[in-house]
């Protein structure tokens, strides 16, 4: 099972989203920045190493908030963690999507999001997790 790592980063009651290019998997679906976690390495580290590599960013990883297993109908399963990403540093610069967005909460079930986000785009869109401050 691929093991992933999903950064929610949260500015000014938004947070980021992220579409892939055409020529990724699942071309011009919308995720939240993160990735594989590889052999031997902590997820906090994985996701900290993954927001660097996409989007430049020194990012603080703060609590995991949900944590999702999706079988995809190609026999694919997938383990997904998220963590809230309230604080970084560094210019965030967009280096490997098609487009990066910050969306109201409201506006998050409007995406194509990626079949495994679903559930949790409905749940942040609702502050059923990470509840607004």
């Amino acid at each position: 099972m691929k093991r992933v790592v999903a950064a929610l980063i949260l500015k000014n009651g938004k947070v980021l989203v992220c579409q892939r290019t055409r020529h990724q998997s699942m071309p011009l679906k919308w995720e939240f920045p993160g990735g594989k976690i590889e052999d031997g390495e902590q997820p906090r580290d994985a996701l900290r190493r993954e927001l660097e590599e996409e989007l430049g960013i020194d990012a603080q990883i703060g609590e995991e908030v949900a944590r999702i297993r999706h079988d995809y109908k190609n026999g694919g399963a997938v383990e997904l963690r998220f963590y809230v990403v309230n604080e970084y540093a560094g210019e965030m610069e967009n280096r490997i999507f098609r487009d990066v967005r910050w969306a109201k909460r409201s506006e998050l079930p409007s995406y194509d999001f990626l079949e495994a986000d679903l559930e949790l785009v409905k749940d942040l869109a609702t502050g059923k997790i990470v509840p607004s401050h």
